[in-house]
């Protein structure tokens, strides 16, 4: 009996530690395989929000910052882009911008939180070309703005579509906010 007995307490014992052992091994197997999960430190400074310098920005320039692999592009707009944005609104598909991206402080003609800059993503709704800016490109019903030279499509001064073009929508503003008079956050809402 004390043969059965040692046999049973050595299966027993045989048993917890072949347990055992398969519970590290499948610890050292999940522990990788669940961080592979987690996005890496470049995916997630890809969607992380960007400062722009904007201080150096004279009236009727753009610049371009790359935010979440996309164009963001800061106009500074002078009193005569701001002009002609009342006038080009009975030719737009969306003057009022109620189809179209944007955060709500963005909701109005001007398209921005400030009206002499527009901040915008330069990637045009008709089929991810990039539109160019042609402020000086008079034509028509179109007094300046962008130009897509892929379709055809052209925007206003604040990004909005003109009727008849194959864009169906406005150009996206992606949230931001002022840091102070010369730096933007692009992907981050905030106090304006």
């Amino acid at each position: 009996m004390s043969s059965e007995v040692s046999d049973n307490d050595r299966r027993r014992f045989l048993t917890a530690a072949t347990v055992v052992v398969g519970a590290v091994g499948t610890g050292f197997v999940a522990v990788p395989f669940i961080k592979s999960w987690n996005p890496s430190a470049r995916a997630r400074s890809a969607g992380a929000p960007i400062k722009a310098d904007i201080s150096k920005l004279e009236m009727g320039q753009q610049i371009i910052f790359k935010w979440q692999g996309k164009p963001v592009w800061v106009v500074r707009r002078d009193q005569k882009a701001l002009a002609t944005l009342s006038r080009v609104a009975e030719n737009l598909r969306d003057a009022d911008s109620e189809d179209s991206i944007q955060p709500d402080y963005a909701r109005n003609e001007h398209r921005s939180i400030k009206p002499e800059y527009l901040v915008i993503v330069g990637i045009c709704t008709h089929l991810g070309c990039s539109p160019t800016y042609r402020p000086n490109m008079i034509e028509a019903d179109f007094l300046g703005g962008f130009f897509c030279p892929c379709h055809g499509s052209k925007f206003d001064f604040s990004g909005r579509v003109y009727s008849g073009v194959p864009a169906p929508t406005n150009l996206t503003v992606p949230p931001h906010y002022y840091i102070d008079d010369g730096l933007i956050l692009i992907g981050e809402d905030g106090v304006a």
